[in-house]
């Protein structure tokens, strides 16, 4: 066996099977050449054999691609790595495979497009060269070596994609997320009823060829909080017969009779948490995930529904006498084989987060985490539709400011559905023709309608922009059957453009590979072992330049820390005056009701958030008390961590930082260091990739810190309230709550403000420090060190070289020829 498939092997994560191939002799050549039954003989065990076969074949499928008379690229990039003393071999064992090496011509070269199929051939290679490299590094005590072997692995890229899908039960998501992806059985539609607190995640199963369900289930204490809960709060209503039938204890009913059936209404918390209740489950005991792995997505829809779903009957028309969603926080589900998925997940999303602590808290992070939101609605009722424009409202502000949210997608489903428009009984036309007009005109102007709603969102709007917000008319069934509408009418492909967009990894790959040709540049130049006049020179300009550019960020970011503490010190202000207004706006609501009592029971049960109501309004009372703080910042967060792709955090000073190591690598008289010039290039572009990573996620933290604050001064005041039973508990309540705010409100305010101010300060000398710091580190060990003790790669700084340039669409290809004089060998590389 070869260094390539042992490579081969432990990429695709069978490393255990190394032994039997080097037992059996398996080369570069033969792998290309086994067939089934030889695989067969070859791996016994049918779940690594599938697997390897799978991956076999995507490996034969690229070398095809990339240039079907040559053999896989990467053997010979394992194969050209050696230490320098067998240079004098390598160039000799050249000489008779040069044709496999030179340049390739125009015609070979892959025909690449930003995220195409191609430049996942390009990354593969590259990933395979560079993980050669860091096995061929030394793995001495040397700093150099040691930077280099951690640059290698800090190479690595992982892009995901979140889209987060609101909507009410019935509005179609799931019709809609199945057409789109294209399997039609996954997510149950039709009659059976979604739950409202599940969060499901569609995306790509990247490990085998199976459908998989992975079930995260809340924590046995949670639930007996839950239940403790439920009981006490079914026992006041039980009290008030007039209210016994309210949202609130419906909801209750509902998910203790999906679990228990009839038991749980004679039995106590600690009663209903015996085991006997989850003997199908015991993952849910052990505190474990469970997964279900089926071989089609229709059988796998029919054995996830029990964790999602409420329904007297399951899919083959069975009862079902325990659904167990009530216990679930999440099921993401894993699609094999499908490139919409590649990099993207689907979320189907609760409408405003859960009473559940951690429900709520997942929900609030996935939220933060989309970079576009589809809010589906039925066509019919779009722009009246009171939940969907409420589930915006109230989740816009995670999205925006706390969030990475760049699209928002109006989603009009069902727009096949005409039978009831006025148009349609006015319509003498009924051919197929005549419909497709119709449905066209209606869906036109249900765009209409839908954007002159949300032009009157003014809460919404300030986060998003009209350019973000953009509708979309669908027709999941026609898109599959095409009676009347072609399947661009649906606007089905619309959307799948549009996660093809977002499956783009034009800019990662292109980074990884920046990144991989700037490494071996430093290794190059550093083992010539010459120049060090030139190097001493260069590090006195950079580190001049560097104090300099340094000061251009720290500047703007001292004036934006100002306009922050200028902004945030007025919202203090009307924080403190209006405190008590907004108190009492819940706690005294206009139309409380003789039940308000458990309303508000409810809110301090659940530490200031109270239920989500059924028209998709949720009360919050930490956020009502902070709105103050966060209207006071909004305008000037969003314009400091804008979430348009288009736009730079703090007004773009750090993308503008540079040390003008590109342009002086051009020049002639710095060709002596022409190679660490290229390397400091690269790495400047690394650390501000990375450091605008950070700041999007930190800019999150810092925004919501304002709340958190709040709910923390306010928690004692909850647990108090809690206490409270007997007659006089709403009164009592209130009266803890008034007296807890007016008491805090000279200084729960003044700390918000403290919190988020030190945060955001935190985040500006985090990012000086850290720019400060690679770069100082990248140039002392470029310009101050020597790598004579690694081995020779010129061949793989050509090849990586060659697919840097081909990814930016130059059609400039460099020879791949050896380090040092030239030798024969290396004179024929570069002439055939």
């Amino acid at each position: 066996m070869d260094e390539f498939v042992g490579n081969k092997l432990t990429e695709w994560g069978l490393s255990e099977l190394i032994p039997r191939f080097e037992e059996q002799g398996i080369d570069t050549e033969s792998l290309y050449c086994l067939d089934d039954q030889e695989i067969a003989d070859l791996i016994p065990t049918v779940g690594p054999r599938s697997k390897f076969k799978k991956k076999l074949k995507m490996l034969k499928k690229e070398q095809n691609t990339a240039n079907p008379e040559t053999v896989d690229s990467s053997a010979e990039v394992c194969l050209s790595t050696s230490d320098t003393s067998d240079k004098g071999k390598r160039e000799s064992d050249l000489q008779g495979e040069s044709s496999q090496w030179q340049s390739p011509t125009k015609k070979q070269r892959l025909a690449n497009k930003p995220g195409s199929y191609s430049e996942e051939i390009i990354l593969s290679d590259v990933k395979t060269i560079m993980e050669c490299v860091h096995q061929k590094i030394p793995p001495r005590d040397n700093k150099l070596n040691k930077f280099l072997r951690k640059k290698i692995k800090d190479l690595e890229m992982d892009k995901r994609e979140v889209v987060g899908v609101f909507g009410r039960t019935g509005a179609g998501k799931s019709s809609l997320i199945n057409a789109v992806i294209g399997v039609k059985n996954l997510l149950p539609s039709g009659n059976v009823r979604a739950c409202t607190s599940v969060m499901i995640k569609v995306e790509a199963n990247k490990d085998n060829s199976k459908y998989e369900a992975n079930i995260e289930f809340i924590t046995k204490e949670e639930w007996k909080d839950e239940l403790w809960f439920s009981k006490n709060f079914l026992g006041d209503a039980d009290q008030e017969s007039d209210q016994k039938d309210d949202d609130d204890s419906r909801d209750i009913v509902e998910k203790l009779s999906a679990l228990y059936g009839e038991d749980w209404k004679d039995k106590s918390p600690d009663d209903l948490m015996n085991d006997k209740y989850f003997k199908e489950i015991p993952e849910f005991l052990l505190s474990k995930g469970k997964t279900l792995t089926v071989e089609t997505a229709k059988e796998l829809s029919a054995k996830f529904v029990r964790y999602t779903r409420s329904d007297p009957k399951d899919g083959d028309g069975k009862v079902v006498k325990r659904w167990y969603w009530p216990l679930v926080k999440c099921v993401t589900i894993k699609v094999p084989n499908n490139d919409l998925l590649k990099h993207v997940t689907l979320v189907d999303l609760p409408g405003n987060g859960d009473r559940n602590k951690s429900r709520d808290k997942m929900w609030k992070t996935v939220v933060g985490s989309c970079s576009t939101v589809w809010l589906v609605t039925e066509i019919n009722r779009a722009a009246s539709e009171r939940e969907a424009w409420e589930i915006l409202k109230s989740a816009s502000s995670f999205m925006g400011n706390a969030g990475q949210c760049e699209h928002i997608h109006f989603i009009c489903t069902k727009s096949d559905h005409i039978e009831d428009s006025e148009d349609s009984e006015d319509s003498d036309d009924h051919s197929a023709a005549g419909v497709r007009a119709l449905i066209l005109k209606t869906n036109d102007q249900a765009k209409k309608e839908v954007k002159e709603e949300f032009s009157k969102l003014k809460e919404v709007k300030k986060y998003f922009s009209d350019e973000s917000f953009k509708v979309f008319t669908v027709s999941s069934k026609e898109f599959l059957k095409k009676k009347c509408l072609d399947p661009d009418d649906t606007e089905i492909p619309k959307l799948q453009e549009f996660l093809q967009h977002l499956n783009d990894c034009h800019s990662e790959t292109l980074n990884y590979v920046s990144g991989a040709r700037g490494i071996l540049s430093l290794i190059q130049g550093a083992s010539r072992g010459e120049g060090d006049d030139m190097k001493t020179a260069v590090y006195t300009v950079l580190q001049q330049k560097m104090r300099d550019e340094l000061d251009k960020v720290r500047k703007p970011m001292k004036e934006t820390y100002l306009a922050f503490e200028k902004c945030i010190s007025e919202g203090v202000e009307k924080s403190k005056s209006s405190c008590e207004k907004h108190l009492k706006s819940v706690i005294h609501p206009s139309k409380s009701g003789s039940g308000f009592h458990k309303t508000l029971k409810f809110i301090v049960e659940h530490d200031g958030t109270g239920k989500k109501k059924k028209k998709g309004k949720q009360i919050n009372l930490n956020m009502k008390l902070s709105s103050c703080l966060t209207e006071s910042i909004d305008e000037e967060f969003k314009k400091t961590f804008p979430n348009e792709g288009k736009c730079e955090p703090f007004n773009g000073v750090l993308n503008s930082f540079s040390l003008d190591t590109k342009m002086m690598s051009e020049k002639t008289e710095y060709k002596d260091v022409e190679l660490q010039l290229i390397f400091l290039n690269t790495e400047e572009q690394k650390i501000k990739t990375k450091l605008n990573k950070i700041i999007r996620e930190r800019k999150k933290t810092i925004y919501s810190s304002l709340t958190t604050t709040i709910e923390r001064k306010m928690q004692k005041c909850y647990d108090e309230a809690k206490q409270i039973k007997g007659p006089g508990t709403l009164s009592k309540m209130r009266e803890t709550m008034v007296k807890h705010v007016h008491g805090l409100k000279d200084v729960m305010f003044q700390e918000a403000k403290a919190v988020m101010l030190k945060q955001l300060d935190d985040l500006m000398r985090d990012i000086l420090d850290d720019l400060e710091k690679t770069m100082q580190e990248s140039m002392e060990l470029s310009l101050k060190t020597d790598g004579v003790s690694i081995p020779d790669f010129t061949l793989e700084l050509v090849m990586v070289k060659n697919h840097y340039k081909e990814l930016q669409g130059s059609s400039d290809q460099e020879p791949l020829i050896c380090a040092g004089p030239p030798s024969p060998a290396a004179a024929q590389l570069t002439t055939n």
